[in-house]
């Protein structure tokens, strides 16, 4: 008797992706911005990143030194990364053109998440605004591109909503 592979369709978990994404895209990007800030600051405490994230909720006193600010501000980092790649899921599962060229839409993504963080959500928010300043701006874009677009619109791509065909 020949032996039988069987074909058992598995639909992947929304959830588990956009986590994957997220989380993923939170870890590089937040790399990144320690790197560039260790880079940039001549060695300062880069601490002091997580600490102005933390300042869009408490404002001065996420600045006052304590690690539990940090804390709130690298959860937060995460929180953020997690809301974009959901984002980005529900545009992929909605938008043919994503899904179609998706290194330009890692791309356009990192710009887009850039415009919202810079236009929308700092500003909204308590932390203290910083001085625009054009090199700087580029180097955050060209972070964002290739450290949340391409990776969340990678992932999401990678486990797309579609059937898996998976042999076992």
């Amino acid at each position: 008797m020949a032996s039988r592979t069987s074909s058992k369709i598995k639909y992947h978990n929304p959830l588990r992706t956009i986590l994957f994404a997220g989380l993923t895209a939170g870890f590089l990007d937040g790399a990144a911005a320690v790197i560039n800030y260790l880079i940039t600051s001549n060695g300062k405490n880069h601490v002091r990143i997580f600490n102005f994230i933390a300042s869009g909720v408490f404002g001065k006193k996420a600045f006052a030194g304590v690690w539990i600010m940090a804390a709130w501000g690298l959860l937060f980092h995460f929180i953020i990364a997690c809301l974009f790649a959901a984002f980005f899921y529900f545009l992929y599962t909605r938008i043919k053109f994503l899904s179609k060229n998706i290194i330009i839409s890692g791309i356009l993504y990192g710009i887009i998440v850039w415009l919202v963080m810079n236009l929308a959500v700092v500003p909204l928010s308590n932390a203290p605004p910083l001085p625009f300043v054009l090199s700087k701006a580029i180097i955050a874009i060209l972070i964002l591109i290739l450290f949340v677009g391409m990776p969340i619109a990678l992932v999401v791509h990678k486990f797309s909503p579609k059937v898996i065909a998976r042999n076992d």
